[in-house]
């Protein structure tokens, strides 16, 4: 590591230092002992110590014995041999010092092996001076060696402290300098990160300024899109207005024109000539079939094709009024011509012959209570088809095996399940539920419930599948419906899908509906003698409970729900089915119902309730499709079978009555019905 490699140069620096330079001498920490051994012995002399003190001990120097003899035997002892240590001798200052140097150097010369024991006062006096001087020597020695001992300690504790200090500080050093570093590169990143953050918000800045000029620009592509496709709307519904009112205007022209030839033939009119009349009228057929010719050549009929073909429906009105004038004076002539010739012959005959008393007979006028015996038989038929299929699961449905039963138990739920989760939430939603319950029926295996199901589990499970199918979706009229109206249509479409795929769900769904709701065939059911009261109200579509039957309301609401279904179910078709095929219960079905309900006689809240709901469900797919059929149907239940239902309601249930008078006289003062509320637009399936 750096830091280590570092280490070693501050060791390396210490060490060529000048105090790293000083040499020590290790053996006096380990010779210490020794050194005090040998002073705490006896003092010895050697034998030259006597030429030492002849020649040294003069008597003039014998008042300085005592001061000199301390230099003079200094560490003659029988071990201590003079040796050299590491520290160096004193330099001599003065001449006394200079001569004890001699004296030590003489010493040094002679021979320490032999040694002599003095037994003279002056020996003994010289060895006490000796042993005082030892003692001096050791307790000195001991001071100087501890002295030496501090100062080595202080000297190593003062180097250690002054490379700890170093080394802190070259620490130190490392560590500021690796924040600068750490810091310039920080800043540096920082600047780069600014400059960078500068340039991306230019960008964002350019492109927030192309995109909102990109966005002007779509927007204004758009409006102007949206404006071209305004207009073309408006130009094709002004064309098909057009193409429209022509097509009006030649059927009521064709129309017109065959009531000439009945007069034309006719043996009573034989002098009478009307050939004019149909050569004119045949004019004016073939003058507007021209401009719809024309029209159809051209793509867009204009508005004077609208004046001309107008124009020549009032001549051809014109020409019919003149033709019916001409034929009634001739009628009126020819009538009473006939008249004076009978009164000529019953006066010549008055005398001779008594006219017989004519039996007159009114026609009986009024409306049919039951339906007529086509509806019947239909009717008896699907209740047929109704009982034979309930007859053929009836070994599914009573079953006491437990694995059967359970087969019962999961094609119920796979089957009814999906119909009570349809919903107008999404296009998509209705297909995976339209393709699932077509799935099973098919005898696809189908996920539910962690398990996979198929009608093949079980010989009955196809028929009890459209049985229950059938009774759930009816049960969706008659309750779902019943309280949310725009509910009607996307489980409409979805029967109507499955209807068209499976048609035997089809005339199951009809016959468990006429049995809940009669007036969807519409049939009136009578009281018969000895019939018991809750059974024919059973019959009338009334719930009866242990409580008794169920409120007027109430049933007014669900057979409200079932036929507003019913009449949703002719207005839909799925949108993914055939083409080539029609609707399985289409508009016509719709004609006739009305049709069919128009020729009974009304009953009171029922009828004006159901008319109302029918009308504001499907009554805008008939106008388009009857168009003035439709509106001459709309003026008849205004003008003649409205006051007829007036008649039979009571004071307490006027309020169908002035609802359904109410959306009559809108519709006829528009000149149009509306769609219903919730009807299933082509972009829903989009989405």
């Amino acid at each position: 590591m750096p830091a280590e490699d570092k280490r070693w140069e501050t060791l390396e620096a210490l060490r060529n230092s000048e105090k790293g330079r000083l040499s020590y001498d290790s053996r006096w920490l380990e010779e210490d002992e020794d050194v005090l051994e040998q002073c705490r012995s006896s003092p010895k002399l050697s034998v030259n110590s006597a030429w030492v003190l002849d020649h040294f001990f003069q008597p003039e120097t014998q008042s300085s014995t005592s001061e000199n003899l301390t230099p003079l035997i200094y560490g003659l002892t029988r071990d201590d041999q003079f040796q050299e240590t590491s520290v160096s001798p004193p330099v001599p200052s003065t001449d006394e010092e200079a001569d004890n140097n001699n004296v030590q150097e003489v010493v040094q010369e002679l021979n320490p092996e032999h040694t002599l024991l003095l037994l003279s006062p002056e020996a003994t006096q010289i060895e006490g001076f000796v042993k005082k001087y030892e003692e001096v020597h050791r307790i000195k020695g001991q001071a100087e060696l501890k002295h030496r001992q501090e100062l080595q300690q202080k000297g190593a504790q003062s180097f250690s402290n002054t490379a700890a200090e170093l080394f802190k500080r070259f620490e130190e050093s490392l560590e500021l300098r690796q924040r600068q570093e750490y810091e310039e590169m920080r800043d540096m990143m920082e600047k780069g990160s600014l400059e960078a953050q500068g340039r991306q918000e230019k960008l964002k800045e350019e492109h927030r300024r192309r995109a909102k000029n990109l966005n002007l620009k779509l927007r204004e592509a758009e409006q102007q899109r949206l404006r071209q496709e305004e207009l073309e709307r408006q130009r094709q519904a002004e064309s098909r207005e057009r193409v429209r009112r022509l097509n009006c205007i030649q059927e009521e022209v064709l129309h017109l024109n065959m009531q000439i030839e009945p007069h034309f033939k006719q043996k009573e009119l034989v002098g009478l000539d009307l050939s004019g009349y149909s050569n004119r009228g045949n004019q004016l057929c073939s003058l507007v079939s021209g401009v719809i010719k024309l029209t159809s050549e051209g793509g867009v009929p204009h508005q004077g094709d609208i004046l001309n073909a107008e124009r020549a429906l009032q001549q051809m009105r014109e020409l019919i009024a003149e033709m019916h004038e001409k034929i009634a004076a001739e009628k009126k002539r020819i009538k009473e011509e006939e008249e004076k010739a009978l009164q000529k012959k019953q006066e010549l005959e008055a005398k001779t012959v008594k006219p017989a008393p004519e039996e007159t007979t009114s026609p009986k006028e009024g409306l049919q209570i039951k339906a007529d015996a086509s509806t019947m038989q239909w009717y008896q038929q699907l209740q047929d088809i109704c009982d034979q299929c309930a007859a053929s699961i009836n070994d599914l449905n009573n079953s006491k095996d437990f694995k059967v039963k359970k087969i019962k138990m999961d094609l119920q739920k796979t089957a009814t399940i999906p119909v009570g989760q349809i919903s107008s939430i999404a296009g998509s939603h209705l297909r995976e539920i339209f393709d699932k319950i077509n799935n099973l029926l098919l005898g696809k295996q189908i996920s539910s419930g962690g398990k996979l199901v198929s009608i093949s589990q079980h010989p009955q499970g196809q028929e009890f599948v459209c049985y229950k199918l059938a009774e759930k979706f009816v049960k969706q009229g008659e309750e779902e419906v019943a309280s949310h109206h725009e509910a009607a249509f996307p489980i409409a479409v979805v029967a109507s899908g499955i209807w068209e795929s499976h048609p035997k769900v089809g005339d199951l769904f009809l016959a468990h509906l006429h049995r809940k709701c009669p007036y969807a065939v519409p049939f009136f059911p009578s009281w018969k003698d000895g019939q018991p009261k809750e059974e024919y109200q059973r019959l009338l579509g009334y719930r009866v409970l242990d409580t008794g039957v169920e409120q007027q309301d109430n049933f007014l609401k669900r057979i409200s729900g079932m036929v507003r279904l019913y009449a949703a179910i002719m207005l839909l078709r799925w949108p993914s089915g055939s083409k080539q095929t029609e609707h399985p219960h289409g508009l016509n079905y719709a004609w006739r119902w009305l049709a069919q309900m128009l020729n009974m006689e009304p009953l009171a809240d029922i009828t004006a309730t159901l008319l109302f709901d029918f009308l504001e469900v499907c009554g805008n797919a008939l106008m388009k499709k009857y168009q003035n059929q439709f509106w001459k149907m709309i003026l008849l239940i205004r003008n003649d079978y409205l006051p007829r239902i007036e008649a039979v309601t009571g004071t307490g249930q006027v309020g169908a009555v002035i609802r359904l008078r109410q959306f009559l006289e809108k519709c006829l003062k528009q000149k149009d019905i509306p769609l219903p509320k919730g009807y299933l637009h082509p972009a829903f399936w989009r989405s």
